[in-house]
């Protein structure tokens, strides 16, 4: 930890993921109640705004043209600004067309960060280090989720809900703006391909941030709003249930990047899958608020466990193609997001199970694919 700590890019990148993660959780957990309980969207007018917010995932690919002109770094920052000023509008335009444009506004910065973080990852540490980063990033996003949480617990029965989203939103523009004028760039790192890069030998990475991008989209869409909707979560249940979602990824993650150091990214993904396919068939056919709400938190706690994809292409992906392939992973991951969310809305007003039982048949087919990975430790 002493020789992480020494390097200024790993300060700089856990100032920026406590700041974007706490702007999305806070976007996260007020937005379901806003939606539902004062702005009255259904569930295919949720799935539109959903599709929309991973539209700049799906264009993800635009931060490769954008580091022509921009420091890498500098994008990460600017992207976290993004985050707050998105956060901080969704306060005045409480209406379904108000939240599509301010959810596009949030949703460029925090997609673009996102890609940003995992190539500055990738670049400034080595093949051990970069998994215990990753995780470090998990547990301090975790720390700023529950900080996030217990705000707006504490502030819920104070301020309205537009007020809460003005004022975390304030907050996080104020933390990107100091971030922005920090120096963290080691000149020392190989300098990374200009433009897109697609190799055929990197078809698995492809593959499996396309699959990952389709699960992890029924889980982030349907599982809270089926909270909200058919079990009548309050502002307060979500936030708490967010708190011990994030209790737990802070002290679990350190464990899943030793995990992977371990046993490798094939069979700590391959739990992943496993479990998740039966986390899935249980928000189908379990209907039980609480159950559901204990299968919500396993759920995130496997989550996690995508780092390993990342660590599998930095294990085999040349050094020089790692932003432009964070890049284009990070798209692919997304090109199911932008189709998900209506289709699944359109399929959860037909039946709210059919969404859920996809998500299993997905594990089962990434279960399939992860078997190709033949790195191990």
């Amino acid at each position: 930890m002493k020789e992480l700590k020494q390097n200024k890019m790993y300060a700089y990148l856990m100032l920026l993921v406590v700041a974007a993660t706490a702007g999305h959780q806070a976007w996260r957990t007020l937005f379901n109640n806003l939606a539902v309980d004062e702005v009255g969207i259904n569930g295919f007018q949720l799935g539109v705004i959903q599709s929309v917010r991973e539209i700049p995932g799906f264009l993800a690919l635009l931060v490769i043209y954008v580091l022509f002109f921009v420091r890498e770094h500098r994008l990460s920052a600017i992207s976290v600004l993004l985050v707050g000023i998105g956060v901080a509008m969704t306060g005045f335009f409480p209406s379904f067309y108000g939240l599509i444009f301010t959810t596009l506004i949030m949703s460029i910065g925090f997609h673009y960060f996102e890609t940003t973080n995992k190539s500055l990852t990738l670049q400034y540490f080595n093949f051990e280090q970069a998994p215990h980063v990753f995780a470090k990033q998990k547990s301090w996003a975790a720390v700023a989720n529950v900080a996030m949480g217990a705000f707006i617990w504490l502030l819920a029965g104070h301020l309205s809900l537009q007020m809460n989203f003005i004022v975390a939103g304030v907050l996080i523009t104020l933390l990107a703006i100091w971030a922005f004028f920090w120096k963290p760039e080691n000149k020392n790192i190989p300098a990374q391909n200009k433009g897109m890069v697609l190799r055929k030998r990197y078809w698995l990475f492809y593959v499996l941030n396309f699959l990952s991008g389709a699960r992890r989209q029924i889980f982030v869409v349907f599982a809270v709003f089926m909270l909200v909707q058919k079990y009548q979560f309050s502002v307060q249940n979500i936030a708490l249930l967010f708190i011990i979602n994030n209790i737990i990824t802070y002290f679990i993650s350190p464990y899943i990047a030793k995990g992977i150091n371990r046993f490798g990214e094939r069979k700590m993904l391959s739990l992943e899958y496993i479990s998740l396919i039966f986390v899935f068939l249980g928000y189908a056919f379990i209907e039980n608020g609480l159950v559901v709400a204990i299968l919500y938190i396993v759920d995130h706690i496997f989550f996690g466990f995508s780092m390993g994809i990342n660590t599998y292409f930095h294990k085999t992906g040349d050094k020089k193609d790692i932003a432009p392939s964070m890049a284009v992973g990070f798209t692919i991951n997304h090109i199911s997001a932008v189709v998900i969310p209506v289709c699944g809305g359109l399929l959860w007003m037909w039946h709210w199970q059919i969404p859920f039982i996809a998500g299993a048949i997905l594990c089962v087919v990434s279960l399939v694919f992860v078997q190709k990975i033949k790195i191990e430790n």
